[in-house]
């Protein structure tokens, strides 16, 4: 491959900004200056689909209308754990207005064991909820009394679903086997290959940050200070506005698929493998999504089913999951027991740090607390031991920085804790251990817009509400996936259209797409066309891990350069000039050699020899190369979190009032989507550190708050005041230099709120939620 030198803009500004020479292919553009010199990238651009959602226009999942359709829903399992002898459709194929019933012979979802399953043919079912039949008719009222004519026939067996319950030796066992599970493009799964005693899984003691480093024990034998505590956080389920579903629409010739999804290709592929059909056959289209924060990459039970109902009967069939659905099966964050010890030198220089922890992800695996204790601080000397522990539950799932998120829990109140031992200010200590310049930066910027100085001691705010400060860190891998293709089309009547497989899940994906491609072409956002969410289109990558940013707004502008280079050539001889010497900038090609001399791109398209120029980029390699592998970039998105609460000492009632967030993501693109990315990662955060978490019953094995009722979340009134701080960040690694912020925005909150309610009554709180019994309890009034 050819290749050119070029300069890229390197570091912050206002703290290091300088320039870094990168090899890069010589089809790519050349390197952007910062945002204040772009026209239209990293500026506050309305979002391209925002009045087609404030009036109703856009059409999501569950909208979708098509002649003939039919409703399926699922007939689920009562009992949490059981064997089942038979099952009897024949009263419910009958029924009046039903058109398809099938009956499940294997559920996905979950881990695998290799014991071979219920040898009666039908799965075995492992908690309430699990799907075992579906019925297809003309309305849901009609499936629903449909299903009531199933007959099944059971064999219940104990069941166990308490964390600490699960790892006693007299416990229900789970799983029989070993146990694998396929992480379904972020939809769940584990490290392969573990061994399973009990229900205990484990230990994971190793990331692709590599495995322990040094000598633990040593490690704590030089250290003049040791933190050693056990930190609990909750089972956290899934609310996104729009539940799982799909529309599955089985023609004989192809299977067209409507789903809400953050991943078209990953859904696509999951359903080609199901039916046994090639991806040729196979259309997934996510034109509008309402929210997914990790659930929603793979195909499920839901989808499967749709699939075969819709086979079954000839028609398109609907499935959307309700809201109990969505709570019991449709994927959690496991909950955690973490052991954490820490040493320290009196300067503050880590000497060891020791993690160990248990959760539980139901029937699936991914439970561990995360790889943040691992990275986040310099510490030679580190081990980790990860734990899944099964329960007869609903199987976890992704959910917005897996297990970072229960990581952090544990490992920044524990770093605050060490500050105090070491009589430090938190942000001194995070000085010393805390390697990233750019939380450097965010941490002097949110301590001055946050006023951290009014700090007081621990405990020491009189009156009955007192008030605390708090502030807490994350970091998350820059991931790319080079899995992303953009396919631009300019037409001869002047419209410029932008294709891409890479679904917008709520977060803004069109919109970047249109300001990259504009601020390359020279035109505005508007004057691009977006048509995203279809696999019908060049491949794009699933949403989730923060990485749809930096993987497809860099194939995005290559190919917008390619076209340009491409209008350049067929306008230099009408312009009298080379395709070297002109630019596009406010809609027109300028010669720079005398700028009267121009063309509008509109005008230039019409005298096209052919109707259309076709060009597509996908992602190339990081300039530099990887950190590692193809998918981990150097760098990482960091962010910085301070929280100011009131707490009542009488009621034990903890009110967030105001939260102060940096963050960093490379180039930011739009100021404003990354505000309201950060204020939704603020706002569940919070709704995580103090209400959120799944209640079930030992005695029937149900989730007790399965619905929007009695599983708390936050009210507007419970909000806090959110300010935002984005710190620009250039490492010269792609053609946009830009990443994602939605894992980032979460991770630290919880933990800040948690280290500002320690500040507030001088008493630490090492659970999650914090809920009033367990503030009046830390101050014995209970």
């Amino acid at each position: 491959m050819d290749t050119k030198k070029v300069k890229f803009p390197h570091g912050i500004p206002g703290h290091n900004l300088s320039e870094v020479e990168r090899e890069i292919p010589t089809g790519e553009p050349p390197a952007w200056p910062i945002n204040d010199d772009l026209k239209v990238v990293g500026k506050r651009v309305k979002r391209t689909d925002a009045l087609a959602k404030v009036t109703g226009a856009a059409k999501y999942t569950s909208d979708i209308q098509l002649q003939g359709m039919l409703f399926g829903r699922m007939l689920r399992s009562n009992y949490p754990h059981a064997k089942i002898k038979s099952i009897d459709t024949s009263a419910a194929e009958k029924y009046d207005g039903v058109y398809a019933v099938h009956v499940f012979k294997n559920a996905v979802g979950m881990a695998q064991a290799k014991d071979g399953g219920n040898s009666a043919g039908f799965p075995d079912v492992k908690f309430a909820g699990q799907p075992i039949a579906g019925v297809a008719a003309i309305s849901v009222d009609v499936a629903e009394e449909a299903l009531k004519l199933i007959k099944v026939d059971y064999e219940y067996l104990p069941f166990v679903v308490d964390l600490e319950e699960a790892q006693k030796p007299e416990a229900p066992v789970v799983f029989k086997t070993d146990v694998d599970q396929e992480d379904r493009g972020g939809g769940g799964g584990g490290q392969s290959g573990l061994k399973t005693k009990g229900n205990l899984r484990g230990p994971s003691t190793s990331s692709f940050f590599g495995g322990p480093r040094g000598d633990v024990e040593k490690g704590f034998e030089t250290a003049d200070f040791i933190v050693e505590h056990v930190y609990r956080t909750q089972v956290h389920t899934h609310c996104s506005l729009e539940t799982h579903g799909v529309v599955v629409d089985w023609r004989p010739d192809n299977v067209t698929i409507y789903a809400s999804t953050q991943n078209t290709n990953s859904v696509r592929h999951e359903f080609a493998e199901m039916f046994d059909l090639p991806k040729s056959k196979v259309r997934v289209i996510t034109e509008f999504m309402g929210g997914g924060f990790g659930a929603k990459h793979s195909l499920g039970n839901f989808g499967v089913m749709a699939g075969h109902l819709s086979k079954k009967s000839g028609r398109p069939v609907s499935m959307m999951l309700d809201r109990k659905e969505e709570h019991i099966s449709s994927g959690n964050r496991p909950n955690s027991v973490q052991y954490l010890k820490i040493g320290a030198k009196k300067d503050g220089t880590l000497t060891a740090i020791k993690q160990k922890s248990h959760g539980t992800a139901g029937v699936g695996l991914g439970a561990g607390v995360g790889r943040i204790a691992q990275v986040m601080y310099e510490c030679p000397n580190f081990s980790t031991e990860q734990y899944d522990v099964f329960t007869h539950a609903g199987p976890g799932a992704a959910w917005r920085a897996p297990g970072n998120v229960q990581g952090a829990f544990g490992l920044e109140q524990a770093m605050d804790e060490l500050a105090e031992k070491l009589n430090m200010d938190p942000l001194a200590l995070r000085d010393v251990i805390d390697k990233s310049d750019v939380r450097k930066v965010e941490r002097q910027r949110g301590a001055k817009q946050f006023d951290w100085s009014r700090r007081k001691k621990p405990g020491s705010d009189s009156g009955t509400v007192k008030k605390g400060l708090g502030m807490a860190q994350s970091t998350w891998p820059r991931f790319v996936n080079l899995n992303s293709t953009v396919e631009i089309r300019a037409y001869k009547d002047g419209a410029i259209e932008v294709r891409s497989g890479v679904q917008d899940i709520g977060t803004g994906t069109k919109t970047i797409l249109a300001q990259v491609v504009a601020e390359e072409l020279g035109m505005k956002p508007e004057d691009i066309t977006i048509r995203i969410g279809d696999t019908l289109f060049p491949t794009g990558p699933g949403s989730g891990g923060s990485i749809v940013t930096g993987s497809i707004t860099p194939p995005a502008r290559n190919a917008a350069y390619k076209l340009k280079l491409e209008l350049f050539d067929q306008v230099a001889k009408e312009l009298e000039t080379v395709s070297s010497k002109l630019s596009m900038s406010g809609g027109f090609i300028v010669s720079q050699e005398d700028n009267s001399k121009k063309i509008a791109v509109k005008d230039a398209l019409k005298k096209m020899r052919t109707e259309q120029i076709t060009t597509s980029a996908s992602r190339s390699d990081d300039y530099g190369g990887f950190k590692m592998g193809s998918f981990l970039a150097h760098g990482d998105l960091g962010s910085v979190q301070f929280a100011e609460v009131s707490v009542d000492t009488e009621t034990g009632f903890v009110k967030v009032d105001k939260i102060v967030a940096a963050h960093s993501c490379g180039r930011p693109l739009n100021i404003t989507q990354l505000e309201g990315q950060i204020n939704g990662g603020v706002i569940q955060g919070v709704s995580y550190a103090l209400y959120e978490y799944r209640v079930m019953d030992n005695e029937t094995g149900h989730q007790m708050n399965g619905n929007l009722d009695q599983y708390k979340l936050p009210f507007a009134m419970e909000i806090p005041e959110i300010e935002t701080i984005i710190v620009e960040d250039y490492g010269g690694r792609s053609s946009t230099d830009a990443y994602g912020i939605g894992e980032p925005a979460n991770i630290a909150t919880a933990v800040a709120v948690a280290n500002a309610v320690y500040n507030a009554i001088g008493v630490r709180i090492y659970e999650l939620p914090i809920t009033p019994d367990k503030v009046l309890k830390a101050l014995n009034k209970i």
